[in-house]
């Protein structure tokens, strides 16, 4: 599996943990449903920009 994919994965779990918890907590769903959001797209951000390859300069 790329080191892209375990990234997200990881994400994921976060996520679901800190819905969990934020459902258990008794905060509205639409605010729940908000920072899933957030929380993906801080995910794929990060995940580019930590596994992407740098681009070698032509020679």
């Amino acid at each position: 599996m790329s080191s892209f994919g375990i990234y997200v994965i990881g994400f994921v779990i976060l996520i679901v943990g800190l819905a969990l918890a934020a459902n258990m907590l008794g905060v509205p769903t639409v605010w729940i449903g908000i920072g899933i959001v957030v929380m993906i797209g801080i995910a794929v951000l990060s995940g580019v920009s930590k596994t992407r390859q740098r681009d070698r300069p032509d020679t």
